[in-house]
């Protein structure tokens, strides 16, 4: 990878990680890796355009007859496309369906633009993840083998120790915080071959006194509450998080810092 290259555009694809869930901001709107990682490039880059097409909630299908035409019209210098962590997280999953559709994606974006990044997705800590594991893991053997054969860069967060850290995780313990958000984008920036800012995204975090019984009681019903029986009701009903939604950012417009 070249050292400090010109790219004049970036559209991203994707579901809730790429949208920037939960990197919130004061007006209530989320910003997220993306978001910083336009913002990078574009204070390199006079006139850098940038299109985020990522809805929370969608699963590969969604992102395959959504997204991945309109963002291979663009044209865009970079693509980065995160998808099929969604479906390996429902109880049940075809994961030959979703590796196909994940190929399907690859082959029409690779094409249209310059440099297509592709990711193995940051898995917290815990028994959620122990449980979908299997899944996650055959999706990103398959995610290094599209790699390989069509010239697009991996972005390994999987392998991340300090991603994995449970601090790095939003109360809802699917999304990152503000700082996971931006040791992403720095990952994706180093990875596209800019000079790093934190050479130390992946190092641990230093260790904590853990939190006591109590408190872990305290949290988990909070997290039952607010996040775990939502998520149940909306599968059971057939709903989604991003139902009606709008691509966070649908136009390759001129970024603004």
């Amino acid at each position: 990878m070249q050292t400090n290259p010109t790219y004049s555009s970036l559209v991203a694809v994707g579901d809730s990680f790429t949208e920037g869930m939960s990197d919130l901001l004061p007006d209530g709107s989320y910003r997220g890796w993306a978001d910083l990682l336009a913002g990078r490039m574009a204070a390199v880059t006079p006139g850098f355009r940038y299109a985020n097409l990522a809805v929370r909630g969608k699963l590969i299908q969604q992102i395959v007859d959504e997204q991945v035409d309109v963002a291979a019209a663009m044209q865009a210098d970079v693509i980065t496309l995160v998808g099929g962590l969604n479906d390996t997280l429902r109880p049940k999953c075809d994961m030959v369906r979703v590796r196909d559709l994940l190929t399907e994606a690859v082959e029409r974006l690779a094409p249209s633009c310059k440099q297509l990044v592709l990711m193995r997705s940051p898995g917290r800590q815990g028994p959620v993840l122990e449980r979908f594991r299997p899944r996650m893991e055959e999706l990103f053997v398959t995610v290094d083998e599209l790699a390989a054969r069509h010239g697009a860069v991996v972005v390994d967060l999987y392998g991340a120790a300090s991603l994995s850290d449970p601090r790095m995780w939003d109360v809802d313990r699917l999304h990152l915080t503000a700082d996971g958000h931006r040791r992403v984008a720095e990952a994706v920036w180093q990875t596209l071959g800019y000079d790093p800012d934190d050479t130390e995204w992946r190092t641990p975090l230093p260790a904590s006194v853990p939190p006591g019984w109590v408190a872990r009681r305290i949290a988990d019903a909070r997290f039952t509450r607010q996040h775990l029986l939502p998520w149940i009701g909306r599968r059971l009903t057939g709903r989604s998080s991003g139902d009606g939604r709008p691509a966070k950012r649908p136009d390759l417009l001129p970024y603004d810092l």
